[in-house]
């Protein structure tokens, strides 16, 4: 989180150790959650935002305890509450109807109906779904100012893309009983596979990763993403370490301050995760 402070996010994103599609990351205690606050809100930064994740479906069982998260990140002074659930949604609304909802990557929305929806929960700004390309954030802009409805958007520029739709990847649960929007996925997309044809097997050489995506990285892609509209930028940060998450902060950031969109002082263009970087902006990018 430090690494990407130092480094020119205008916010971050992190998650406590529930509720959050990143449970193997060394997420914070929910005791901790006001001193992070504290620590965040005091940096010398105009505008710097928090963001917690709440990013899983809640069982029925849990409920109880989605419900104290919620009381304790209003309490904290978190500045939003990143969501997928949409019934956590509406929880939310009874419970602390100040605290603003940002709707998920993991909802999915890759059209100007599910924006809408994500309107309706209470949403103030949506996260899309990573599998977007341009002339899809093209579309959704023009079916967006077709319905007159106006919402910040915010997309992931760098980091993992998964096979399936973010955090619903079945395969991790059937095969490793490990819930991939728990933050547990198994990576069965990340391993060597052999294709075998009407029973005999294909030399695919040094080609065997036949399910594993390559990594986002839209570095090249601002000016246009600026163009689009898009508010926010998200970078990945979390289960990496506090080098890498300084060097693709920053890279962005001295990209974004090369093309005029942002100073580097807290001025819209950039976002992050725990620690990951974000921005948001009216007519300008954030981290």
């Amino acid at each position: 989180m430090q690494a990407a402070v130092a480094n020119g996010a205008d916010a971050v994103y992190f998650g406590v150790k529930a509720f959050n599609a990143r449970q193997r990351a060394d997420n914070f205690e929910l005791e901790e959650l006001a001193d992070v606050m504290r620590w965040l809100h005091h940096r010398e930064v105009r505008g710097f935002l928090t963001f917690l994740t709440f990013n899983v479906l809640v069982f029925s069982d849990e409920l109880e305890r989605a419900a104290e998260l919620l009381l304790a990140a209003d309490r904290a002074g978190v500045d939003a509450v990143i969501v997928q659930d949409v019934g956590l949604c509406t929880l939310a609304r009874q419970l602390v109807p100040n605290l603003v909802l940002h709707a998920s990557t993991q909802m999915s929305i890759t059209a100007a109906a599910g924006v809408a929806q994500a309107a309706a929960l209470g949403c103030q700004r949506v996260v899309l779904a990573r599998e977007l390309a341009l002339k899809d954030l093209e579309r959704l802009q023009r079916q967006l100012t077709e319905r007159h409805l106006f919402m910040p958007l915010e997309v992931f520029v760098h980091g993992a893309l998964c096979v399936a739709y973010s955090g619903q990847c079945l395969p991790s649960e059937s095969l490793g009983q490990r819930s991939a929007n728990r933050g547990e996925c198994a990576q069965a997309c990340r391993l060597p596979y052999q294709m075998v044809v009407d029973g005999d097997p294909i030399d695919l050489g040094d080609q065997r990763y036949l399910l594993s995506p390559q990594d986002l990285a839209a570095w090249e892609l601002l000016p246009q993403l600026q163009q689009l509209g898009v508010a926010s930028l998200k970078i990945e940060g979390r289960l990496k370490d506090a080098t890498y998450v300084a060097a693709v902060t920053s890279a962005y950031r001295q990209r974004l301050t090369a093309n005029g969109q942002g100073d580097g002082d807290g001025s819209p263009m950039t976002g992050s995760k725990t620690p990951s970087s974000k921005t948001l902006g009216s007519n300008k990018l954030g981290l």
